[in-house]
């Protein structure tokens, strides 16, 4: 090739790739917060949702489990897909990722596949915006890696790539800037039922060196913080979490339920990871001392651990990842899943076998705490240990029907059951 022509093609790739990772204004916020329109274009661009890749995923989804008379099926493309928020009117459910978007997915005729994805506030710089959560008055929050912002109507302003956003939690305040890391950096949100925002933060390291605790424990790194929906009066909720990256509120005793991934790097089988419950405040999940379960680490297996520990209701399979969970209160299917806690597990990524990927359903005791938990679905793991997809959270939609998001695949699938 010419040199003035290879320069000229380096110039043009350049520009392409300067185009494609252009910043919105950081002024944007602001705008918007004033109700002012930031210029954008209000055509903004869809996920296509058919094509090979929709079929693939389809012909894969025919080699998952499921107990008899449930089925599933691909709701929707959507890339990167993580922590999912179904809107309180059923119109649409946002979706996080581990980038620096939100999708907006809706399916408006209640068809049980979506029509339409399509990214949501695109006029805002997101960082790791990967937990979305809906108060019950429809206020939707979003998590990032280092802030919080609220979008009072998300449900019914999605349509403009402008939406009215108002930091309960400015950027550089979750976390001390310092702190900022690559790792363990997925937040994930609730309302509880006392009407405060409560948020995982996962902390950075494998174990941390014993100087980081006293931080840590002061700001609920390695924790779950509790604060009013205005940002207001943070406050330490639980302490002693590795990583947390899924709960949800029983909502019969109001309890906080958590899966917690464990310590690497300790053998393939060691330690446990986790699904706990925090019945009050100020409770102690026992990290670093343990590992995972009653396992305790290298680190700080010399020093004495905290007399107050809370162990896990359950102990699942080592380095499984479990994420995100729901407790299920629909309807559609059979009485012995009414109540009980639907949760999914990533899939191990340093383990000699490959475990995971699947997703579990937990049944519960009348006293409300953990009976067993057991695979619900699964076959995403082939038989030679390569993942046909990975999953991350679930979801119930208004017919008692549960999204999973699978951020492998990049998809979201939709389990039904009618008996057949």
């Amino acid at each position: 090739m010419h040199k003035r022509t290879m320069l000229a093609v380096s110039a043009a790739v350049l520009l392409a790739s300067a185009a494609a990772f252009a910043q919105n204004n950081p002024g944007n916020l602001e705008k918007l917060g004033q109700f002012k329109t930031t210029g954008a274009s209000p055509n903004i661009p869809t996920i296509p949702q058919g094509g090979a890749k929709a079929e693939a995923i389809k012909k894969n989804l025919t080699k998952i489990k499921l107990p008899h008379g449930f089925h599933i099926g691909l709701y929707a493309l959507v890339p990167d897909a993580r922590h999912m928020a179904v809107g309180p009117q059923g119109v649409v459910t946002f979706v996080g990722t581990r980038k620096a978007q939100v999708y907006a997915v809706t399916d408006r005729s209640k068809s049980g596949v979506a029509e339409e994805v399509k990214p949501f506030a695109s006029t805002i710089d997101l960082v790791i915006p990967n937990g979305p959560c809906f108060s019950k008055d429809g206020f939707l929050y979003i998590v990032e890696q280092n802030r919080v912002l609220l979008y009072p109507a998300a449900e019914f302003f999605y349509e403009s790539p402008d939406v009215v956003a108002v930091p309960v939690v400015p950027q550089g305040q979750l976390i001390p800037k310092d702190d900022e890391s690559y790792n363990h950096t997925a937040r994930t949100c609730r309302v509880g039922p006392d009407n405060k925002l409560y948020i995982t933060l996962g902390q950075p390291f494998n174990v941390p060196a014993p100087e980081k605790l006293e931080g840590f424990k002061k700001l609920g790194i390695g924790g779950i913080i509790r604060m009013d929906r205005d940002g207001k009066n943070r406050e330490v909720y639980a302490w002693g979490i590795r990583n947390s990256v899924g709960m949800d509120f029983n909502p019969k005793d109001k309890t906080l339920w958590f899966t917690d991934n464990q310590v690497d790097g300790m053998g393939d089988d060691i330690p446990p990871g986790e699904l706990n419950r925090a019945t009050k405040a100020g409770q102690n999940f026992g990290f670093p001392y343990y590992g995972g379960g009653h396992t305790r680490t290298d680190e700080y297996k010399n020093e004495t651990p905290p007399a107050d520990v809370v162990f896990p209701q359950v102990e699942t399979i080592a380095h499984a990842a479990d994420l995100g969970m729901t407790f299920y209160t629909g309807k559609m299917f059979p009485k012995k899943y009414q109540d009980a806690i639907f949760s999914a597990q990533h899939g191990s990524w340093n383990r000699t076998v490959p475990v995971g990927a699947r997703m579990m359903v937990t049944y519960l005791k009348e006293d409300g705490t953990a009976e067993k938990m057991e695979p619900f679905a699964e076959g995403w793991l082939d038989e030679n240990g390569e993942y046909l997809g990975r999953l991350v959270d679930v979801a119930q939609l208004h017919d008692g029907s549960l999204l999973v998001s699978d951020d492998f695949a990049g998809a979201l699938y939709r389990i039904w059951y009618d008996g057949k």
